[in-house]
């Protein structure tokens, strides 16, 4: 029996999919890692693009426990930051962290697969995103300890894709506007969580 493998997250996951159609991936990261799977995987891809993680909540059972998927690959938190800043939208932290953890914990009891936590990121590509990174760190270290304590496998996508700015010359390379990869931020994505998944299911993955 194929593995079901579930992504799901906010925009960067939905990739522009089509929502009419169920199995559509869209063209970002989460359809390069099904092209690099191979036929022993389904692939759904369930990201909504604006969401954060009180929208998450809202559509876990629907979206997430009904498909009963051997392996959830998470990404969220970004939307939670930027609408601090662009609408005066503060989510405290603690609370965020709290609503993530219980997502974690309802799945686990549901289905218990292996975890793929994503951690949101920021490449800044003006002065002003630099200060979102006061809102965006602790989440990210707040994703961490969720990979901790739930044995998930952890993407440190944050890093990554800086360090990948760096290399590139330019962060619009990477990410376009500082949040949404371009066609190459999303194959260093797919790349890495491609690496991380064959460590943990060699002969599978």
């Amino acid at each position: 029996m194929p593995v079901t493998v579930l992504f799901q997250g906010d925009s960067i996951t939905d990739a522009g999919r089509d929502r009419t159609c169920p199995d559509d991936l869209g063209h970002g990261y989460a359809a390069i890692v099904a092209a690099g799977l191979g036929d022993d995987f389904t692939v759904l891809n369930r990201g909504v693009a604006g969401d954060r993680v009180t929208d998450l909540y809202e559509r876990w059972d629907t979206d997430t426990l009904a498909h009963r998927p051997q392996l959830v690959s998470l990404l969220i938190g970004v939307n939670d930051t930027w609408r601090r800043y662009d609408s005066g939208l503060a989510g405290p932290v603690d609370a965020w962290e709290d609503q993530y953890r219980h997502l974690l914990t309802r799945l686990h009891e549901h289905c218990a697969p292996l975890l793929v936590l994503i951690e949101p990121f920021l490449v800044p590509v003006d002065a002003e995103q630099w200060t979102w990174r006061e809102d965006l760190d602790p989440r990210i270290h707040a994703v961490r300890r969720l990979a901790a304590d739930h044995d998930a496998l952890l993407l440190a996508a944050d890093g990554l894709l800086n360090q990948a700015a760096r290399s590139a010359g330019a962060p619009a390379r990477i990410v376009a506007d500082g949040v949404h990869p371009t066609p190459l931020g999303h194959r260093l994505l797919a790349d890495a969580w491609l690496r991380l998944v064959r460590h943990a299911l060699p002969g599978r993955a």
